[in-house]
C-alpha cells in the first residue's frame, strides 16, 4: 500500500514494497498478487493439487483465464466447443481440463468462442485487467510484458501458479535493479523490436540475471504502449526477472475506456493517477547496474544463432567463432553456426527463407499489424516462399484489423489470416516449421527446436518480417519505398489514436458446452506410471543429503527448450516426463533411438542422480516447470552449476531439488572432475558441502537459510503462507480501502455466483465508429 517516507527508491522498489505482506529477517518476503492470468499449459497440475490438498482459489476476481498455446489458429466460422474442434488428443485434453477446472473454481474465461480470446499478455491490456502499479503472474516467462504499465510483473511455475491461487500470494526475495536508459531519436526503420534486441545483444542472455530491468530515456518515452509492451516481453531473454517503464500520459491514455480500468474522470480514476504518477524512480535511487544506449547507434537488428543475444545489424554478416574471445562462446558460436546451417561471412541480406511468421505475445498487437500492412499494400510475397502467415493477438485484434481492412491487404499480398493464438512462436500447434526450414519471425525466442524439431528461427521485427516476405530473403526494410511511412506517430499513441478502447463481445460458450467436458482418468495421458515428481506441493520430499551419479556436462545457456522440448508440455499430469528430459540431444529426430554419444544414454550415467554444469546459465528461458518434474522424474533431484535461469531455479526448490550455485569454477571443476570420472559424489544440505565418495570435501557452499530449512524439512510454501493468513487478511482490507479500483468489478466480480458464462451489453458507437465497451455486471 502507499506507505510512509522512504529514502530514494526506484519504480520497482516502490511497486515491490507497496506489495509486502510479510518480511522476515533472512530476507524471505511474502508479497500480495493483484493480478493472475491461467491458460492451458501450465495450469492444469496446480488445479489438481488444489483439489488434492482441499483448497479453493482465494481471489476469483482477480484471476483471468484463456486458452492460447496450443490452440489451431483455423476458422472458428463452425466452432461449437472445444471437445469437436481441437483434433490433436493432448492439445484437446490440456483445454479440456482447463475449461473443466475454470467451471468447478468459478474463474472468468474467454475460451475460443469468445472474441475476447487470445494471448494471455495481448487480452490482459486490452481488457484493462494489467494496471499500474499492480503485480501480475502467469505461468509464462513473458509476463514481463505487463511491465511496460509500471506494474511488477513475472513468470512463475506451475507449483507457484498453484501458490497464487491458494493464497493470493508468493514468497520471495528482493531483486536487483537495473536501468537501461536510451536516449535520442530511434532512425526511421528502427522500432522497439530492434532496441530490446540490441539490448539483448549488448547484455547477453544472462546480463540482467537477479534483476528487474527498467527501461527509460527519451527514446522510451516517446514510444507507444504497444511498442513498450514489446520491450518489456523480452525482457526474460536478457535473464531478467522482470523489465518495467514507469506509467505516464501514454499509460493513461491507453487505459481509458477499458474494460476493467477505473471510469475515466471518476473519483477512482483520479485517486490511481495521482498515485501512478508518484511512482516514478526518484533522482537519486540506486541501480545495481546502469546500461547506457544512444539510439543512433540501433539499426533494424536480426538474429542469426540460437539464442536472442546472437543478433547483428541486418547490414551486417554471420560471425564466426574467432569474432569472440571467450571460449565458451566461440564453442556456442560454432554450435549455432552448425544447427542454423550459416557460414560465417555471409551477408544477412543474402540468407533465404522457407517461411514468415507475424504474431506472438512480442508483436501480434494492431499496432504490428498495421506496420506490417503497410509495408506489403499493394505488393505479393515472394513465390519462393512456401508460407507466410498473420497471427493476430487475440480475437479484438483480429475484429479490429478487419474493420480496418488490413486482413485483405495481407490476403491479396499472399498472406494467411489466422485465429488468435501463440500459433508459431513455440510450435505447440499445428503451426510448425519442418526440419530444416528457415523462418523469419517476429516471436521472441529461436532456441534450438522453438517453432518446430530441426527449424531455423530469425528474430526481427513486424516491419523486417513484411520486408523479408516481400524479398524472400532477410532484408533491410530502409530498402523499400516509403517505408518511413509505417513508422508509428507516438504523438497519435498518446492521444489514443492507435488504440481505441476495445469493445465487449457476446461469450456464446454455454454450461452446457462446459458439461461436455470429458472425465478424465489418471492414465488418460499414459502417465499412471512409477515417477520420482510429486503429486502436488502439498508436502515435500525432504532434502538432507543426496548421494549418486553425477552426470557431467559443459554447455552454457542451457534453456528449458532443450530440457524438454515443448511437445512433452501437453500433459495435465507431473509423471512421466522424463522420456522427453533432453530429448532433442538425447534421441534421434528422425528414428526415436537414442543417440549414444549424449551422457545421459552412456552407463553409469544413465542411473545419474545429480547434474554437474560447468557452463553458465542452466535452465534459461521459459516459464515451464516441467523441465524440473522431467529431471526428478529421471531421479535427479540436484542440479550443480555456476549460475542458474530465475525462474527454473524457483520451479526446482518448489519440487523439493536442490539447484546448487557454485561459482567457485575451481571447486567446480573438482566435482566435475569426480562427474567425469564416473564415481559417485554427495552433496550433504545440512553440512553445506558436497563430498566425494571417500567422504573427502570438494567444496563448501552457503544455501538460502529459509529454503535450506524447507527443502530439510520438507514444508510445504503454500502451508507456510496460510500461517500468515491474519496478515494477508489486513493487507487486504487496506489495499481495498486504498486501491478499491483492484478489487473485483464487471465480469471479475468477487462475490459472484454461478455460471462462468459472461453476458455483454450493447455496445454503442461512436462518432468515429468505434465501439466502446462497458464493464460487464453478474
Amino acid at each position: 500500500m502507499p506507505g510512509a517516507v522512504r529514502g530514494p527508491r526506484t519504480l520497482y522498489d516502490k511497486v515491490f514494497e507497496d506489495h509486502i505482506v510479510d518480511e522476515q529477517d533472512d530476507g524471505t518476503i511474502v508479497i500480495y498478487i493483484d493480478r493472475h492470468l491461467v491458460h492451458e499449459v501450465t495450469s492444469p497440475q496446480a488445479f489438481e493439487g488444489l483439489t488434492n490438498a482441499g483448497r479453493k482459489v482465494r481471489r476469483p476476481d482477480c484471476t483471468l483465464a484463456t486458452t492460447d498455446h496450443n490452440v489451431p489458429t483455423t476458422p472458428r466460422k463452425n466452432f461449437k466447443n472445444i471437445s469437436q474442434f481441437v483434433e490433436e488428443d493432448t492439445s484437446r485434453l490440456q483445454c479440456e481440463t482447463l475449461e473443466q477446472n475454470v467451471k468447478d473454481f468459478k474463474l472468468t474465461y474467454f475460451g475460443l468462442g469468445d472474441k475476447r480470446q487470445g494471448i494471455v499478455h495481448i487480452i490482459g491490456p486490452e481488457q484493462g485487467f494489467t494496471l499500474p502499479a499492480t503485480t501480475v503472474v502467469c505461468g509464462d516467462s513473458h509476463t514481463s510484458t505487463h511491465g511496460a504499465f509500471g506494474a511488477l510483473a513475472f513468470g512463475i511455475g506451475t507449483s507457484e501458479v498453484e501458490h497464487v491461487l491458494a493464497t493470493q500470494c508468493l514468497m520471495t526475495q528482493r531483486s536487483k535493479n537495473m536501468r537501461v536508459q536510451v536516449n535520442g531519436e530511434l532512425a526511421p526503420g528502427v522500432s522497439s523490436k530492434d532496441v530490446i534486441l540490441y539490448v539483448i545483444g549488448q547484455i547477453g542472455t544472462a546480463g540482467g540475471t537477479g534483476h528487474v530491468i527498467e527501461y527509460c530515456g527519451s527514446a522510451i518515452q516517446s514510444l507507444s504502449m504497444e511498442a513498450r509492451m514489446s520491450i518489456c516481453n523480452m525482457s526474460i531473454e536478457a535473464g531478467a526477472r522482470a523489465g518495467m517503464v514507469a506509467p505516464d500520459q501514454v499509460t493513461y491514455e491507453y487505459l481509458k475506456g477499458r474494460p476493467l480500468a477505473p471510469k475515466v474522470d471518476s473519483a477512482e480514476w483520479k485517486k490511481a493517477v495521482k498515485y501512478w504518477d508518484s511512482l516514478r524512480s526518484d533522482e537519486d535511487a540506486h541501480y545495481d547496474v546502469d546500461v547506457q544506449i544512444d539510439a543512433k547507434d540501433i539499426a533494424p537488428t536480426v538474429s542469426w544463432g540460437t539464442s536472442p543475444q546472437d543478433v547483428v545489424a541486418i547490414t551486417g554478416v554471420v560471425p564466426g567463432p574467432d569474432d569472440f574471445e571467450d571460449e565458451n562462446k566461440k564453442i556456442s558460436c560454432k554450435r549455432a553456426l552448425e544447427y542454423m546451417a550459416l557460414t560465417p561471412g555471409t551477408k544477412m541480406t543474402d540468407i533465404i527463407l522457407d517461411k514468415v511468421f507475424i504474431g506472438s505475445c512480442t508483436n501480434a498487437r494492431i499496432e504490428d499489424l498495421r506496420i506490417a500492412s503497410h509495408i506489403v499494400k499493394g505488393k505479393k510475397i515472394a513465390p519462393t516462399l512456401k508460407r507466410a502467415m498473420i497471427v493476430p493477438g487475440s480475437g479484438l485484434v483480429k475484429k479490429q484489423a478487419e474493420e480496418e481492412g488490413l486482413d485483405r491487404i495481407f490476403e491479396d499480398a499472399g498472406f494467411e489470416w489466422r485465429e488468435a493464438g501463440c500459433s508459431m512462436c513455440l510450435g505447440m500447434n499445428p503451426d510448425i516449421l519442418s526440419p530444416g526450414e528457415r523462418c523469419a519471425s517476429t516471436s521472441n525466442r529461436n532456441f534450438e527446436g522453438r517453432q518446430g524439431a530441426g527449424g531455423r528461427t530469425h528474430l526481427m521485427s513486424p516491419a523486417m518480417a513484411a520486408a523479408a516476405a516481400l524479398v524472400g530473403k532477410l532484408a533491410d526494410v530502409r530498402d523499400l519505398a516509403n517505408y518511413e511511412q509505417a513508422i508509428p506517430d507516438s504523438k497519435k499513441a498518446a492521444k489514443g489514436i492507435n488504440n481505441p478502447p476495445q469493445p465487449h463481445v457476446d461469450d456464446p460458450e454455454s454450461d452446457a458446452d462446459l458439461d461436455n467436458i470429458l472425465d478424465l482418468a489418471e492414465n488418460s495421458q499414459g502417465n499412471s506410471v512409477k515417477t520420482n515428481a510429486p503429486g502436488s506441493t502439498a508436502g515435500m520430499p525432504k532434502f538432507t543429503q543426496w548421494k549418486g551419479i553425477a552426470a557431467p556436462m559443459t554447455q552454457t545457456n542451457i534453456d528449458t527448450d532443450a530440457i524438454i522440448p515443448k511437445q512433452f508440455l501437453k500433459t495435465i499430469k507431473r509423471a512421466g516426463l522424463s522420456n522427453g528430459l533432453f530429448w532433442s540431444a538425447r534421441f534421434n529426430s528422425k528414428d526415436g533411438t537414442p543417440n549414444k554419444d549424449f551422457i545421459l544414454n552412456q552407463s553409469p550415467y544413465d542411473k545419474a542422480k545429480i547434474l554437474v554444469c560447468t557452463g553458465a546459465n542452466f535452465g534459461c528461458g521459459s516459464s515451464r516447470e516441467h523441465a524440473a518434474w522431467a529431471l526428478q522424474d529421471f531421479g535427479i533431484r540436484c542440479v550443480i552449476a555456476p549460475s542458474f535461469g530465475d525462474i527454473f531455479y524457483n520451479n526446482t526448490f518448489k519440487n523439493g531439488m536442490l539447484p546448487l550455485q557454485i561459482s567457485d569454477m575451481t571447486a567446480l571443476n573438482r566435482i566435475a572432475d569426480e562427474a567425469k570420472a564416473g564415481r559417485e559424489i554427495e552433496v550433504d544440505l545440512e553440512g553445506q558441502t558436497v563430498k566425494d565418495a571417500e567422504g573427502k570435501v570438494l567444496a563448501e557452499f552457503q544455501a538460502e537459510s529459509f529454503r535450506r530449512h524447507c527443502l530439510i524439512n520438507g514444508l510445504d510454501d503454500i502451508g507456510l503462507t496460510m500461517e500468515k493468513e491474519e496478515k494477508i487478511v489486513k493487507f487486504e482490507r487496506k489495499r481495498t480501502e486504498d486501491m478499491p479500483w483492484l478489487d473485483g468489478s464487471g465480469y471479475l466480480s468477487r462475490h459472484r455466483q454461478g455460471a462462468v458464462k459472461v453476458d455483454a451489453k450493447p455496445v454503442p458507437k461512436t462518432n468515429r465508429g468505434e465501439e466502446v465497451g462497458e464493464p460487464l455486471e453478474w
